[in-house]
């Protein structure tokens, strides 16, 4: 099946804009771009939207009635699919690792706002009793005679990941209507990895001498190289190109997780002061500030050339920052 056959649910404000950070890309020596993703919209935006217009299509099919997911206390995952659930007509619901806090903030206080279903798990047995919780739910709505339909952690399956194949093709007629080149770096924050072997795929059809850099936002039991080619290479064969990925071709930088994931790094606080005061952009605290401390990174070592032309996806994530505020202020 081609990218133009996939049933696509409209929920985005697409295409999102291509911005240039002038003052940031002199201080740094590159052109840069940043690819606003954080303007889709549905539920406070970010390129969960992207993902979920391919998944959310195939839950409506089913007939799903129920939409289950799960992630972190702050996850902009999960409360972009609570609002998407609610976009079509069904009930939310979110196993998130960790007690419920005191002070309901950031992405959470907008997943109480969708009215999900909360199902809050110990933080240390979380990734053993996700996948079960989540089947747990599902079960007793079909038992009551509901469709469920499990999106899994970001949204990061092959389904999901056609939303940044899509994406790929969007920013590639952005820049030939603006009469500008491909750039030579596309550089994407990396979680669950659907977004990134996304890029991948869309850049091997639409892009093929861009080289995508993913930034590690955490860390993996399993090696990122190996996530992302076994995903890059499912997303392919669901689009029936014969082209595929091993794991030494997954150009990902591990030095700019900080203390851990969902955790303010260092870098990643000067990144957020930096695109705030100089181009008056917010990034959040989990997944763009690190992002671009990564990008900020490769570019003082060298990795990403003086004067070539970078494009960074900004993910989203801003209703976070507001969970960090005592640190950030």
């Amino acid at each position: 099946m081609t990218l133009d056959d996939m049933p696509r649910l409209p929920l985005g404000f697409l295409p999102t804009p291509v911005q240039t950070l002038a003052r940031i890309g002199a201080k740094l020596g590159v052109d840069l771009q940043v690819k606003r993703d954080d303007f889709t919209g549905l539920g406070g935006g970010g390129n969960k939207v992207r993902k979920l217009e391919f998944l959310m299509a195939d839950a409506v099919a089913r007939g799903a009635k129920v939409l289950i997911t799960a992630g972190g206390l702050q996850s902009n995952h999960a409360r972009i699919t609570a609002a998407a659930a609610r976009t079509c007509g069904m009930k939310p619901v979110l196993v998130l690792r960790g007690d419920r806090p005191d002070e309901v903030q950031g992405n959470l206080l907008l997943d109480y706002l969708f009215g999900a279903e909360i199902d809050y798990r110990d933080a240390d047995t979380f990734p053993a009793e996700v996948g079960p919780r989540m089947q747990h739910h599902a079960e007793v709505a079909e038992a009551r005679g509901e469709k469920a339909y499990i999106v899994p952690i970001g949204g990061s399956n092959a389904l999901g990941a056609v939303g940044y194949v899509a994406c790929v093709k969007e920013m590639a007629a952005q820049y030939e209507a603006a009469g500008k080149p491909a750039p030579d770096y596309l550089v994407v924050p990396l979680g669950s990895g659907g977004t990134l072997a996304g890029c991948h795929v869309g850049c091997a059809l639409f892009w093929p001498r861009t080289r995508v850099v993913g930034i590690a936002v955490t860390v993996s039991v399993i090696p990122f190289g190996e996530r992302i080619a076994v995903l890059a290479n499912a997303t392919a064969e669901l689009l029936g190109l014969a082209r595929r990925w091993t794991p030494e071709e997954i150009w990902i930088e591990h030095g700019h997780v900080g203390p851990g994931y969902a955790m303010l790094s260092d870098g990643g606080h000067a990144a957020i002061a930096m695109a705030a005061r100089e181009e008056g952009m917010i990034l959040d605290p989990v997944y763009t500030a690190k992002g671009f401390a990564g990008l900020i990174g490769c570019v003082g070592t060298g990795a990403i050339a003086g004067g070539s032309s970078v494009l960074f996806l900004h993910s989203g994530g801003s209703p976070a920052l507001f969970h960090f505020a005592r640190q950030l202020a």
